[in-house]
């Protein structure tokens, strides 16, 4: 009957992804209903948790674009991007890498795209090998962010066995940039120059290839826009601070009036506060902010999929029990593998977190294997569904980056595979010195 069971998950998850965007998230939530109802499997748990903290962080940042926040890291960014153009395929993964790391959301990197697109174009350099490890970096980095919900969900679990969130980050950061980096030297070698590119040649001579004038790019930044980014980054400091004072390594707080996915929550929502109040903003806009409107999309994809994917777990753990504990005591890494094809599925790296790794902890998983496979759960460009991929597809006019007929045929997928081996690699090299 798991069986069975099992194909209805995967059939409401292929119905969410046919679907696209928000649907994963209906898909997700119908799922359940049909587990339940026509199977009598009781509902998982909820993930709140993860939601709540997504909603908060998402509160800050949409208050912070509607300040000209964001315009004003993408202004940074461009200025990067274009200091040496020739190095773009280096530089644009670390500028996506940064901003999901400084935001703990990957959809960041919708606004550098079209300057990455741009900078490699006029550079002569296939958009394709730095739009693939960008839009690769900005889904690793959500692994270590200090304020994803991914990271703080994980870091709780990890608390549970004794190893506590500095010692995450501590392993999870230098690892995956590491990896990042590792993989823009492979990209870099990737595909056909541009020069040589029949799809370029064919679109350039049909006049389907446009250059942006610099005047066409420059906009005025709004005054408060800096006061925003400071605001933003002082409560990010002080996230990481608390965070840090209260972990059982430094001790500083020993008796915390609020727990971590608190203290995150309060933070970002009183940043989103002060931010309102001292750069002006209306309030009624900032639901309107692009970054509000992806974010809330992506609540109800984790609430979907997250449900889903829990309730099923947890139905059958001792039959999962049986079949893994064995594979993973002997083949640790094989978690990596799991949760690869599992975030391929789920869409999401806090809902892949959310709905596996107690229960790999529960089979007992070492601390070592969890940590150095979790940048697996970042597997969202496998299938070329998810926003910012799409979004570095129609931002290229060249056509170097393009999905193939084959669906699973797109620059996206080696970049991204190898980036992710390369971080779980390091990840058991680095945490076995710090464990």
């Amino acid at each position: 009957m798991w069986i069975v069971e099992l194909l209805v998950v995967l059939f409401f998850i292929w119905l969410g992804a046919r679907i696209g965007s928000i649907g994963i998230g209906f898909a997700g939530g119908f799922g359940v209903l049909v587990l339940a109802l026509l199977f009598g499997i009781e509902p998982g748990a909820i993930p709140v948790d993860v939601i709540l903290i997504i909603m908060s962080v998402i509160a800050a940042i949409a208050a912070m674009q509607e300040a000209g926040g964001l315009d004003y890291l993408v202004h940074l960014a461009e200025k990067i991007l274009k200091s040496n153009p020739k190095y773009i395929t280096f530089y644009a993964p670390i500028v996506t890498y940064f901003m999901t790391l400084l935001a703990g959301t990957g959809h960041t990197a919708f606004s550098t795209l079209p300057v990455i697109a741009e900078v490699a174009k006029r550079e002569g350099i296939r958009p394709s090998r730095p739009l693939a490890i960008a839009t690769v970096a900005s889904q690793i980095a959500i692994t270590a962010s200090p304020i994803s919900a991914a990271v703080v969900f994980f870091s709780a679990e990890l608390e549970k066995i004794g190893v506590d969130y500095v010692q995450l980050l501590l392993i999870a950061i230098p690892s995956s940039f590491t990896a990042v980096m590792l993989g823009a030297v492979v990209t870099n070698f990737l595909g056909k120059e541009l020069k040589d590119d029949p799809v370029y040649q064919e679109r350039l001579a049909k006049g389907l290839v446009k250059l942006t004038s610099e005047n066409d790019r420059k906009q005025e930044l709004a005054p408060e826009a800096k006061r925003s980014v400071l605001f933003f980054c002082f409560a990010i400091v002080c996230v990481v601070f608390y965070a840090t004072a209260i972990s059982p390594t430094v001790g500083l707080i020993t008796a915390p009036v609020l727990a971590r996915d608190h203290a995150i929550i309060t933070f970002m929502l009183a940043t989103a506060t002060l931010i309102t109040i001292f750069c002006r903003i209306d309030a009624k806009q900032i639901v309107n902010a692009g970054t509000f409107k992806s974010g809330m999309s992506a609540c109800i994809c984790v609430l979907g999929v997250a449900w889903l994917g829990t309730t099923f777990v947890a139905a059958h753990l001792e039959e999962i029990n049986v079949f893994a504990s064995n594979l993973l005591a002997a083949k640790p890494w094989s978690l990596a593998v799991v949760l690869f094809f599992a975030a391929m599925l789920l869409y999401s790296q806090a809902a892949t977190t959310r709905a596996l790794m107690p229960a790999a902890l529960a089979l007992g998983v070492s601390p070592l294997a969890a940590i150095a496979s979790f940048a697996a759960v970042s597997a969202l460009f496998v299938l070329p569904t998810y926003p910012t991929l799409l979004a570095a597809v129609e931002f290229d006019d060249t056509g170097s980056t393009r999905i193939g007929k084959y669906v699973f045929d797109h620059p996206f997928l080696i970049p991204g595979t190898l980036t992710i081996a390369f971080a779980v690699a390091i990840g058991f090299v680095l945490g076995g010195m710090i464990l």
